[in-house]
């Protein structure tokens, strides 16, 4: 499996975070916190594409996650190897293919298990989670296994098709969320068409939303000058909120 030069491309986004990182089970982790009542056995566990925590757009989202009531952990899946930010830029050299065969399965399980252990001592019963690119193979591990509880994921990176999308239907439990794009070569119309054939109708929920005129990355990443991004960005933002509400 190899990631794609949508991964690496978009452009940073701008704001001040709210949250702050603290160490939730060993593991550095960005928290995002509701400013209102919120269920306390509830929480979002947040997992980034491959640029990690420390990129300002995954800071901003959790953080308006959380304005809309929800507890959000983001952790760090690279142990503070996460692509660089100058990766962004046009003409990066940055050796994409050689960071991936470095941060497989074998090295985000351990982080999973140390953050999940973690908020259960704290008492919390359901963990959604939304992953993002790299992060989307994450949250269909976890659901596989029924660790969580719902799953969203935008443009996801990574997943075996059909394989990891049979497994899903045949061993999950948790509602999923696919927030899908025109342009993906790692998740693409073809892989959407068999995603809908294998999982509509699936028993605990389905959902698959589409954004014409958007490129893989672009939930996180687009470029919000372009009025077609910046309405596909929102409207992915809009429909994991809704799903969350409804499942988590």
């Amino acid at each position: 499996m190899s990631l794609c030069k949508h991964c690496i491309s978009g452009v940073r986004h701008e704001g001040t975070p709210a949250g702050k990182f603290e160490e939730v089970g060993g593991i550095r982790t960005y928290v995002a916190t509701p400013t209102v009542d919120y269920p306390k056995d509830k929480v979002l566990l947040y997992l980034t594409d491959i640029f990690g925590p420390d990129l300002l757009n995954h800071q901003l989202l959790a953080d308006d996650f959380a304005i809309n009531g929800f507890k959000v952990y983001v952790p760090d899946l690279f142990n503070g190897d996460a692509c660089p930010a100058d990766s962004l830029e046009p003409g990066s050299s940055f050796d994409l293919m050689a960071w991936i065969g470095k941060h497989g399965a074998d090295t985000t399980a351990p982080i999973f298990d140390a953050v999940i252990g973690a908020l259960k001592t704290q008492g919390i019963t359901r963990i959604g989670t939304t992953g993002y690119c790299y992060g989307g193979r994450g949250c269909f591990d976890l659901a596989i296994a029924n660790r969580t509880n719902v799953t969203v994921v935008a443009h996801p990176s990574l997943l075996r098709v059909p394989e990891d999308l049979e497994a899903y239907e045949a061993k999950s439990q948790a509602p999923l969320l696919i927030n899908s794009c025109q342009i993906d070569s790692q998740f693409p119309i073809t892989a959407q068409e068999i995603a809908d054939k294998l999982l509509t109708g699936f028993g605990p929920g389905y959902k698959r939303t589409y954004s014409a005129g958007c490129t893989h990355g672009f939930a996180v990443r687009g470029d919000l000058s372009d009025p077609v991004v910046k309405a596909g960005k929102e409207n992915v933002f809009k429909a994991t909120v809704e799903f969350l509400i409804e499942h988590l």
